[in-house]
């Protein structure tokens, strides 16, 4: 029983896989913003800060050490554009209280609006999409996505934690290999 059931979960993820593959371009397309070829947004916002930007939440924090390996830049890097970034106005740095030495990172409300401006996705797009849909519809087609948006979170988590582990554990491998041949 146990395992016809594991079976039928992952052809339930696999079937459900497929159907996002073939649903996203449909909304992607309807959605997607004309491109204009200006050098800079409204919000003044470089392709790598709209990047950054676009990894911050209003609501959920993360660390600057989080955000630098995610990203892969160094600490120095990122502290030189979220420096940037919450002088202007588009982020939050909010000390944490169990430990006042941290820093956890918000995208703040100008932030999200210069990330609306300059998204990939025309906003007036998307509310005609929302406006066919019948309300109870769209609240659970948004609930759908925050729900997707979450396990896609976690799984970005989880994916780097994991390679912070096998990077670790090389570390560990190659300094043992060198004590051995040393005969240290």
């Amino acid at each position: 029983m146990g395992s016809s059931k594991k079976r039928g979960a992952k052809d339930s993820t696999a079937e459900h896989a497929r159907r996002i593959l073939a649903l996203y371009p449909q909304i992607y397309l309807a959605c997607h913003a004309r491109h204009v070829r200006a050098r800079s947004s409204e919000a003044a916002l470089s392709a790598s800060d709209g990047s950054l930007l676009s990894h911050l939440s209003e609501i959920e924090p993360i660390s600057p050490r989080e955000l630098a390996k995610h990203l892969g830049i160094t600490a120095g890097t990122l502290s030189a554009a979220v420096e940037r970034l919450a002088g202007l106005g588009y982020l939050r740095k909010d000390r944490r209280g169990d430990d006042r030495r941290r820093v956890d990172l918000r995208l703040s409300p100008r932030g999200a609006r210069a990330m609306e401006a300059s998204s990939v996705l025309d906003v007036a797009r998307v509310q005609k999409v929302l406006a066919r849909l019948e309300p109870g519809e769209r609240a659970a087609a948004v609930e759908g996505l925050a729900v997707l948006a979450r396990a896609a979170r976690e799984t970005t988590a989880a994916l780097s934690a994991e390679r912070s582990w096998v990077k670790r554990r090389s570390r560990e491998w190659l300094a043992h290999s060198e004590r051995k041949e040393s005969g240290t």
